[in-house]
C-alpha cells in the first residue's frame, strides 16, 4: 500500500521499477492504472517527436509517449519485454509511457530516497529523487515533468 507507515512509523512509498537501457527508474504506484504488452500504436501526424501515437485500450483512446525520446536517449527498441505503463494523472486523464521492461514493485522508506544534490543541467528535470534498494540505485521519476508537453 502506497504511503503507509511501517512498524517503526517511517513513511514508505511503493514504486514500479522499470528499465530504460541499463538504468532503473521508479514510477510511484499511485499513478499506475495498468501495464500492457506492446499493442499496435497508431501514429498521429504532426504530433510532438516524443509521442509515438495512440492505442485503443478497452474502447478508450490513450496517447502513448516515449520516455526515451522525451529524455533525449537513443530511440526505443521494441522487444518482447517492452511494456506500456498506463498512467492516470489528474488533469491529464490516461496516458501511456513506453518502457523497455518492468522489473518489480519495491517499497522504499522516504529515508531511502535522496533528493538530487544539484541541478542536473536541465530546466525541466525528470528525476525528483534517487532511491536505494538493496545494492541498486533507482531514479525516481517526477511523473508530471515526464508527461508535460513543454
Amino acid at each position: 500500500m502506497a504511503n503507509e507507515l511501517d512498524m517503526v512509523g517511517t513513511e514508505t512509498k511503493q514504486f514500479i521499477v522499470v528499465e530504460l537501457g541499463d538504468e532503473q527508474y521508479g514510477i510511484d504506484i499511485r499513478y499506475i492504472d495498468n501495464i500492457v504488452r506492446l499493442p499496435n500504436i497508431t501514429r498521429v501526424p504532426n504530433s510532438q517527436f516524443y509521442f509515438r501515437g495512440i492505442i485503443n485500450l478497452r474502447g478508450e483512446i490513450v496517447p502513448v509517449m516515449s520516455i526515451r525520446r522525451k529524455m533525449g536517449f537513443e530511440d526505443d527498441v521494441f522487444t518482447g519485454q517492452t511494456r506500456v505503463i498506463i498512467l492516470k494523472i489528474a488533469d491529464h486523464g490516461l496516458i501511456g509511457v513506453l518502457v523497455d521492461s518492468v522489473k518489480e514493485i519495491v517499497t522504499l522508506s522516504v529515508d531511502d530516497i535522496e533528493k538530487p544534490s544539484h541541478d542536473m543541467g536541465t530546466k525541466n528535470t525528470f528525476i525528483n529523487g534517487i532511491g536505494k534498494h538493496k545494492d541498486d540505485l533507482i531514479s525516481i521519476f517526477e511523473i508530471n515533468s515526464v508527461i508535460s508537453e513543454e
